[in-house]
């Protein structure tokens, strides 16, 4: 009997995966995380969005020619469900965002999530899951700060593939705080760029197709 019910335990957990394929980032408690990012805000709105819905396959050449880089494995489908997180203020206007992208690092999945004001400039920056020998390091204070002030404008030249940052850009004014981490630190500066690249097309820019939800 104890058996059959870990095989049906196995089975339901594959159809899990089967029929969740495509696998979003959420945030594990959005309401603690609102208030911590955005003290005084008024609540928030979840808006489900994905690059099939919204522009296809020329959404996503789009946004793989933006990044430099291909997209690829379980995290990276067309049909990848995002979850955006708009944040009210007391008079219900719109005051930031929080939208958090998965990426793969040196030792399995990571998840990047960025707070932005509501003209796209990062807030915050925190790793929600970070499995890496050198997560401490990573996951300091000091190392998310240096984001805060950063946007779009400022990735836009940093090389994805070769993970290198144009001389007197802000990102090159990165600094990695575990040097023996550098694909996770590569992986994390990916993550940030996809991030704010995706935030652009859906949110932002209407010029690229992006809509605001």
């Amino acid at each position: 009997m104890k058996k059959i019910a870990l095989l049906f335990f196995a089975v339901m957990l594959s159809c899990r995966i089967v029929s969740f394929a495509a696998v979003g980032c959420d945030l594990n408690d959005p309401d603690r995380d609102v208030a911590r990012l955005y003290p005084g805000s008024a609540g928030y709105r979840t808006v489900y969005l994905s690059i099939k819905q919204a522009g296809g396959e020329a959404m996503l050449a789009r946004v793989e020619k933006r990044l430099g880089d291909k997209f690829s494995g379980l995290f990276e489908t067309i049909d990848v469900p995002y979850t955006l997180y708009e944040i009210q203020g007391p008079d219900r206007r719109t005051i930031g965002y929080i939208h958090g992208v998965n990426q793969k690092g040196s030792y399995g999945g990571i998840q990047v999530f960025l707070a932005l004001d509501s003209s796209g400039t990062i807030k915050s920056f925190y790793f929600q899951k970070l499995t890496s020998r050198q997560a401490k390091e990573l996951r300091s204070p000091e190392f998310g700060t240096q984001f805060r002030g950063l946007a779009l404008k400022d990735f836009e030249s940093y090389d994805v593939p070769s993970g290198k940052a144009k001389p007197g850009t802000a990102v090159a004014a990165l600094k990695n705080p575990a040097p023996e981490a550098v694909q996770d630190f590569k992986a994390a500066l990916r993550a940030v760029k996809k991030n704010l690249i995706l935030l652009d097309e859906f949110v932002f820019s209407v010029s690229t197709g992006g809509k605001k939800p």
